[in-house]
């Protein structure tokens, strides 16, 4: 690889905007990853969608890739580079020889422009263009955005419409009364950034009918969208629109009746806006292989996972993929494994779990870093104690993959200043715990760097495993929640609200929806519900205040903890230092 400023030394946009300089056109990767031209539906150079379903159908039966998942510890305000290592461990296996592909989740607004910064990797292992990424992409966020606000837009036009006329008036305007409850619209508005301020509003106000039906409503972030949760398990566009039809958008006033948005007649306009959407992204590695970006963030509110397309397109094509799910083994990989994997009928071959020194000593009782302010003194140090009480975090997440029947590799994500004996302690008891365990330096030296983090993994994908889902989707929804809580998040008990038990009771009662998959809501900063918690405690109550239906998605979303679906911008945001060079229109102070 071409000599690239050092990591550390430099911002990661500034290592970016030099490994651009070195990019293979888009058509190039597309072509060697073994892609027909017409398949490649170019956004520019470097850019391009995937004719996902010409693709598939010309390969057919085509022998399968191995199946690896990227997940992590609880993360820390420190990060572990769950990105990074996953972009990392396809330049890995591409060093050793392998065909590696990647699918990773689209970043949003929200955290780009807040705390998080983006989710493209970072020193000698990221996703190229780092511009365009950040920065909506081709466009599906933004379609999603649409899609739902149009939802959105029925929904109220049609509750001012029924306000306002009698059944005959609605007969002339070919409309049939839907009696909305306004207690129980489901739906609120989305956006794709942190605005705490719309959390709770109220619309139609004013003295004049035509403004709207007054009521309270909402905005979530728009990741969090059921149309996103759609889009990453939908297994094509006649799947897409059938799952969209059966959005619920609230409930009938008299007698409960849930009312979709087939009932709106607003299902098939809102897939019009997803049509290009279904399709995924081509982008690729600093070393040029295919990185698919597909669907969106946020495992702690969303289901958190790339696509089921963007996967089969990349076990079709490769020898080796490596999909992302978000967060930590408690809410990303539980998610992939009880509900992506459950959807999609793919079973994975191996799992890596990435960690850092630095998060472990966090977990193990250093002093808790804060996001803008320098890291405390103490992790320069090492601390054989800290490290080792942090691992009680690293076992509970190994414990949870080899629950799974999945094989573990533990990712020793490595910062210069880990001492070899934390290393080797780390090492020793992911090992004893029934985990490969490896260390990589991909962050610093790319894919050369993590060849001992790929060679793991391509011995742990020798293996057999033993794939089975926590669960059965016919015990009822009160015991998979509670199977959840207590086999992956260490829980004593679960805690109900009075709303939430009556969600519950409604939903087992309902021959439809009794079956269908929970998709928790939990903070990403705790194997608890309370994101000041570290370690990996046991016997806690878990507490559900709230239960959510995605209908059309399949989903059933009960929501933990004091978490919100509209995270909040922070004082000192990444917005603060992003600008353009007027010059070159270049975008510089991403990270």
């Amino acid at each position: 690889m071409v000599k690239l400023p050092a990591p550390g030394k430099n911002p990661d946009y500034i290592i970016a905007l030099a490994a651009e300089k070195y990019m293979k056109p888009i058509a190039q990767v597309a072509e060697e990853w073994g892609l027909d031209g017409r398949e490649l539906l170019p956004y520019g150079h470097y850019v391009a969608k995937v004719d996902y379903q010409a693709v598939l159908k010309r390969l057919g039966k085509r022998g399968q890739g191995k199946y690896i998942d990227v997940t992590a510890i609880t993360p820390t305000p420190l990060g572990e580079g769950k990105s990074t290592s996953t972009i990392g461990l396809v330049q890995g296996l591409g060093y050793l020889g392998k065909r590696a592909s990647a699918a990773i989740r689209q970043p949003s607004g929200g955290p780009t422009m807040n705390i998080k910064g983006s989710a493209a990797g970072g020193g000698w292992a990221q996703c190229l263009p780092l511009t365009p990424f950040s920065l909506g992409l081709t466009g599906d966020i933004n379609a999603i955005m649409n899609a739902h606000n149009l939802a959105m837009t029925a929904l109220t036009a049609r509750m001012q419409h029924e306000f306002n006329y009698d059944d005959a008036q609605l007969a002339q305007r070919r409309l049939k009364r839907l009696d909305l409850d306004p207690r129980r619209i489901q739906l609120g508005w989305v956006m794709d950034f942190c605005a705490q301020a719309l959390r709770k509003i109220v619309i139609g106000l004013g003295d004049n009918r035509l403004n709207g039906f007054a009521m309270e409503s909402r905005f979530d972030i728009a990741v969090s969208s059921e149309i996103m949760a759609i889009l990453a398990v939908a297994g094509d566009l006649r799947d897409l629109r059938a799952r969209m039809g059966r959005i619920i958008v609230g409930y009938e006033r008299r007698g409960g009746k849930a009312v979709t948005t087939e009932d709106l007649e607003v299902a098939g306009a809102m897939t019009a806006w997803m049509v290009e959407a279904i399709k995924p992204n081509l982008m690729q590695t600093m070393e040029g292989q295919p990185v698919l970006v597909h669907a969106g963030p946020f495992a702690n509110i969303a289901i958190g996972q790339s696509s089921i397309i963007a996967d089969k397109l990349g076990l079709a094509l490769s020898d080796y993929h490596v999909t992302e799910s978000g967060f930590g083994a408690d809410i990303g990989f539980e998610k992939f494994w009880n509900l992506k994997c459950r959807f999609s009928g793919l079973k994975p071959h191996c799992a890596v779990i990435v960690t850092t020194v630095r998060a472990l000593k966090c977990h193990g009782g250093a002093p808790l870093p804060r996001p803008g302010r320098p890291l405390p003194p103490e992790y320069g140090k090492e601390n054989l104690p800290w490290v080792e009480a942090g691992c009680a975090n690293l076992l509970r997440h190994i414990n949870t993959v080899r629950t799974s029947g999945v094989n573990p590799v533990v990712c020793i994500n490595a910062f210069a200043g880990d001492s070899k004996r934390e290393i080797k302690l780390v090492r020793r008891l992911a090992e004893a715990a029934g985990a490969r365990a490896a260390l990589s330096g991909h962050w610093a030296r790319g894919g050369a760097g993590a060849e001992e983090l790929a060679q793991a993994v391509i011995e742990a994908c020798r293996e057999k495993s033993d794939f089975k889902y926590l669960y059965d989707l016919n015990a009822p929804l009160s015991a998979r929640i509670e199977m959840i809580a207590r086999q992956v998040y260490g829980a004593g008990t679960v805690e109900y609200s009075d709303q939430a038990r009556e969600k519950i009771k409604d939903i087992e009662q309902d021959d439809n929806l009794s079956r269908l998959s929970a998709c928790m809501v939990k903070t990403h900063l705790s194997v608890t519900d309370n994101p000041d918690v570290k370690g990996a405690p046991t016997g806690w109550p878990l507490k559900v205040r709230d239960v959510l239906v995605f209908g059309g998605a399949g989903l059933i979303v009960p929501v933990a903890g004091n978490i919100s679906l509209m995270p909040g911008t922070a004082s000192d945001p990444a917005f603060r230092r992003i600008d353009v060079d007027t010059d070159t229109g270049q975008v510089k102070g991403l990270f």
